[in-house]
């Protein structure tokens, strides 16, 4: 469906598509829409430098912008999120305007920024919960869809906070607080050497690429935005560890994972632990969704907000007709993988 722009906040628009990787810039009005997943570092590194931007500007006045990571697999030219990339989206320049007016400038911006993508035989985004722009992806073709993560307002207290955990969580956090010791994992490949190690012993790969993923955890350790905790038992073995990011705004469960022997509780110690420094830090704590009922169950024990995340996705005609049947020859192919284990 074509979308015609309203002149009142068209008239003199100019888009243009950025080739290359430029940083976002962060909009005025709108500060903290800009998360740590949409930062060029962490761009440049996930992508492997593969990824653009497309614009929209009247003059020199920046209205929006969408940045989008582009790949080859087979023949088949595809734009998904980047690995350990949890949310994208557009991040719209508000208007101050009235919320009719408004709600147009941001479908048509939404709109001349969605034109301007070059064409993919499958594009998917999810977008961070304060992004709530999906109507233009919806009278483009694209489709729609909700998913959900639990969060922490930083307006709670620790009491508070722990008044809310099920009684299940509690005790296993009491429980894991009396056997073992939680603090900082002491560098990016401890981490890593932990994480592959348990991988391997239970007969998988890294889903993200190890490569990448050492590279991301060594940027964000770097660049103190996120942190490495661990969970050490007897002796100062390190049983469980979890990978932590932050922004301005929130703080996300990023990666996870323990030996098979380690206390059940053990996880849920560090997310408490984590949680408790979000809260110090006035942020937000993000458990950054759930792909199985599994993960669901065990994140809804800790008393987050269930909150609502919008994705989009279009796929060509021959892209979708092959995919389909692939699930239907491949069972459990089109299986979300999950970053905890």
């Amino acid at each position: 469906m074509k979308v015609f722009a309203d002149e009142s906040v068209s008239n003199g628009l100019q888009a243009s598509m950025v080739e290359s990787a430029a940083p976002p810039v962060r909009l005025p009005g709108e500060p903290t829409a800009q998360s740590i997943f949409r930062e060029p570092w962490w761009l440049d590194i996930a992508t492997g430098g593969h990824w653009s931007m497309v614009k929209v500007q009247r003059g020199k006045e920046l209205l929006g912008q969408l940045p989008y990571y582009s790949t080859r697999k087979g023949g088949w030219v595809i734009s998904r999120l980047p690995p350990l990339t949890r949310t994208l989206g557009p991040v719209i320049k508000p208007m101050g305007l009235d919320p009719a007016r408004e709600q147009r400038h941001r479908q048509v911006i939404t709109s001349e920024l969605i034109e301007q993508l070059p064409h993919f035989d499958c594009f998917y985004q999810l977008f961070d919960p304060r992004v709530e722009d999906a109507l233009a992806f919806s009278l483009h073709g694209f489709t729609v869809c909700a998913r959900y993560t639990f969060r922490i307002s930083p307006e709670r207290t620790a009491d508070e906070v722990w008044a809310r955990l099920h009684t299940k969580t509690r005790n296993v956090i009491r429980t894991a607080g009396k056997k073992l010791t939680v603090a900082p994992v002491a560098t990016p490949t401890e981490f890593m050497n932990f994480y592959d190690a348990n991988l391997f012993e239970r007969a998988r790969t890294n889903a993200y690429g190890s490569d990448v993923m050492r590279e991301l955890i060594s940027a964000f350790v770097d660049r103190k935005a996120g942190q490495l905790l661990g969970a050490y038992g007897p002796g100062g073995q390190l049983v469980a560890a979890i990978g932590l990011v932050w922004d301005q705004n929130a703080m996300y469960y990023l990666l996870s994972s323990r030996k098979p022997e380690a206390h059940s509780g053990a996880i849920s110690l560090l997310l408490w632990t984590a949680i408790q420094r979000a809260l110090e830090r006035k942020l937000t704590f993000d458990f950054d969704g759930f792909s199985c009922v599994g993960t669901y169950k065990f994140l809804e024990g800790f008393g987050g907000t269930l909150t609502q995340r919008l994705s989009v996705e279009r796929m060509s005609t021959m892209y979708s007709i092959v995919r389909t049947l692939k699930r239907r020859i491949v069972p459990g192919s089109g299986t979300v993988f999950s970053h905890t284990l």
